[in-house]
């Protein structure tokens, strides 16, 4: 990782400090592309969690998230390896539900 992209990433885990890390385990868990599954590292899909937190603002729904994250997945992936955005509907409830929490103090 370059050293630019890590201090990025450093910066996004402190401005968003739990919920960075819920998002990290949330994609691990439900692996939409596989990856971790096949050995990739622990923080595979932590690309992709920094440049979804940022777009959550825009976010008014779980239908918005799911948006989100699939228009993430393929620009990181392609289409043809992030598959259908309805791969990403149950992770992306859950990261919805991370981010109201996040918003209410809890």
């Amino acid at each position: 990782m370059s050293e630019n992209r890590r201090k990025k990433r450093e910066s996004l885990k402190a401005e968003y400090g739990s919920l960075y890390t819920e998002v990290s385990r949330l994609l691990r868990k439900a692996d939409p592309i596989r990856l971790i599954v096949i050995g990739a590292p622990h923080d595979e899909y932590d690309p992709e969690v920094s440049t979804i937190l940022p777009r959550l603002r825009e976010a008014k729904s779980p239908a918005d998230v799911q948006r989100i994250v699939h228009e993430e997945f393929v620009h990181w992936f392609g289409a043809e390896i992030a598959g259908p955005s309805t791969h990403y509907a149950g992770v992306s409830e859950n990261i919805w539900a991370a981010w109201n929490k996040t918003l209410l103090g809890a």
